[in-house]
């Protein structure tokens, strides 16, 4: 069976799951209703018949109807896991047919100033983050977007490698754990605020005077009302209320931050129980998930338990939108008390919460490469060595589709040399940067590649290739390119092992120019040990090989053509391009030349 097949076959079983849980649920609903009605007639008649047994009934009733509740309850959830289920594997089939435009693109992570994330395609419409990404939380989708704009250091991109090994076949368990993230709707705000609760000094766990308020002020109310009810007029009972009046105005402030901080967390930290939880029943070989694992397993209670726990004492708090609370924060100081349990909860977790967010968005950028890799079989992961060459065999663009994708191979050392990549407008001069940049952040990042093999050096990437207008700098593209340049030959002198990436340089000036301008570059980076690729027209450009000592390689990709028509093979060659089309390509859009 193919993976065509198998996500087709997957996503047909999961929706007739999910249809059978459906009539299930809907009969469940009958079955409950008329449970309720019943259960009420029987309480009716067992009071006229004998009080005493009815009292005890009643609590019977609740506990059974409440079990049934749940089950109720249940059953609704697991449809919501299959019909999320039969979702993912839809999705994963249109990826399969090269359509990844359901997944979010992550166009909040776009940085115009990032060496290469805009050349390179990583975020927005059609960009690689939007390929690989599977993440349901708003941190995940943080942590992968750092994975991929981030150059990782070798012990960490083998580990992340070990980890997406193992993850790649656990097709099962991986859909399972996506499929209870989908409902997840949170906000980086709203975690942001609940990070700043943490770090809130507590008011009342250190305040001797309210938590003693906290036994006697509901126990003056009570008194008080049995005061008012059978003895004193309401203004001497009113005495008795006032040390909770006091408590309540006086933390009122305090009790506002702390339910600003908290409140939009609640349903969040449930999804994100679910999700830990689904982590915690699995058990991993590899060191890094073992190490991702154990950190939600900080003691002999589980990170899931404790996330449901303050997620309950979350929502607890919050009843207090609610205008009847008024009577139990009178009673009981209904606010305070919770307020109290957070407090303590946070005594308890408050360096342990951020750790489980940490592990959590760790997995689900792991998760997401893993699919990829699932995917993508032929694809493989890169040796990382201290050797100074970058060699690819059958090297591709990740997001060209397979049927459509033309590999090459390519030898690039990668100190002190530059390849001049020269061809006909459309032969593929871009595509090949990108792809031979897309799989170096791929690389960097612990990441399967697009290659039959790839082998490199632990390098950081820079690219000049879009550079655009800035009006709101009253920059213009060629004075946008100058910078970009600029900050290419100071990240060569200063730091090693940078890798750059080059189209059209000077493209703003005349050729003359452009001519001087490149040669110089050239001249520059190689003097300081630079290594790259720079994709030119500037055919002349290819005579600096004869005097560089090695140090430059011309390469070209041709385009042939037969019978009037273009014939494009996107293969690199050795050589400088022959080869001329812009006329023809000018006659095809009606242009008398």
């Amino acid at each position: 069976m193919t993976l065509t097949e198998l996500y087709q076959q997957r996503a047909k079983d999961f929706k007739q799951r999910a249809t059978a849980l459906q009539e299930r649920y809907e009969k469940f609903g009958f079955v409950r209703l008329a449970s309720f009605i019943i259960g009420i007639a029987l309480l009716i008649f067992l009071f006229s018949m004998n009080p005493a047994i009815a009292t005890i009934a009643i609590f019977v009733f609740l506990a059974a109807f409440y079990r049934l509740v749940l089950w109720h309850q249940q059953l609704l959830h697991e449809k919501q896991i299959e019909e999320a289920l039969a979702l993912i594997n839809q999705e994963e089939l249109a990826f399969m047919q090269d359509d990844f435009q359901s997944f979010t693109d992550g166009k909040e992570f776009i940085d115009p100033a990032h060496p290469n994330s805009i050349d390179m395609d990583i975020f927005g419409p059609y960009s690689f983050f939007q390929y690989a990404n599977r993440t349901t939380t708003s941190m995940g989708k943080k942590r992968l977007a750092e994975y991929l704009t981030t150059v990782a250091d070798k012990p960490e991109i083998l580990a992340r490698q070990e980890a997406i090994a193992e993850l790649q076949d656990q097709l099962e368990w991986r859909q399972k754990f996506r499929a209870h993230g989908m409902s997840t709707e949170d906000a980086p705000e709203h975690l942001e605020q609940l990070k700043s609760w943490l770090a809130q000094p507590d008011f009342i766990q250190s305040n001797s005077m309210y938590k003693a308020g906290l036994i006697i002020a509901p126990i003056l109310a009570i008194i008080g009302l049995f005061v008012w009810i059978f003895y004193w007029p309401w203004y001497f009972a009113m005495v008795f209320f006032l040390p909770a009046f006091y408590l309540l105005r006086t933390t009122l402030d305090q009790v506002n931050q702390t339910h600003l901080q908290t409140t939009n967390a609640g349903e969040t930290l449930a999804y994100y129980a679910y999700l830990i939880e689904h982590l915690e029943d699995k058990h991993f070989q590899s060191d890094k998930l073992q190490s991702l694992s154990s950190a939600l397993d900080t003691d002999a209670k589980k990170a899931s338990a404790r996330l449901k726990r303050l997620s309950y004492i979350i929502h607890q708090l919050n009843l207090r939108n609610n205008p009847f609370v008024i009577i139990l924060n009178i009673f009981a100081l209904w606010d305070l008390q919770w307020v109290l349990r957070l407090e303590k909860w946070k005594s308890e977790q408050r360096d342990d919460l951020p750790q489980w967010f940490a592990a959590l968005a760790e997995f689900e950028a792991l998760l997401s490469f893993a699919t990829v890799y699932y995917n993508r079989p032929d694809w493989v992961f890169p040796e990382i060595t201290e050797q100074s060459l970058f060699d690819a065999t059958s090297l591709g663009h990740p997001l060209i589709s397979p049927k459509e994708r033309v590999p090459n191979d390519i030898q690039i050392p990668t100190a002190g040399h530059i390849k001049l990549v020269t061809g006909s407008n459309m032969a593929g001069k871009s595509t090949f940067l990108r792809t031979v940049g897309l799989n170096m952040v791929l690389a960097m990042a612990g990441a399967p590649v697009c290659a039959k093999k790839l082998s490199l050096p632990i390098l950081e990437l820079y690219s000049s290739m879009r550079t655009q207008d800035a009006l709101h700098e009253s920059t213009s593209s060629f004075y946008a390119e100058l910078k970009r340049l600029k900050i290419i030959i100071e990240a060569v002198e200063e730091k090693p092992n940078i890798f750059f990436l080059m189209d059209e340089i000077l493209k703003g000036t005349n050729s003359n120019d452009r001519h001087t301008g490149s040669k110089a570059l050239i001249t520059q980076l190689i003097k300081s040990k630079g290594s790259g690729i720079i994709a030119t027209h500037d055919l002349e450009l290819g005579a600096m090989a004869e005097s560089a000592d090695g140090a430059i390689e011309n390469l070209c990709i041709e385009v042939a053509v037969e019978n009037g028509k273009l014939i494009f093979d996107y293969k690199l060659k050795p050589g400088v391009s022959q080869s001329f089309n812009a006329t023809l390509l000018m006659r095809e859009m009606g242009i008398r030349v």
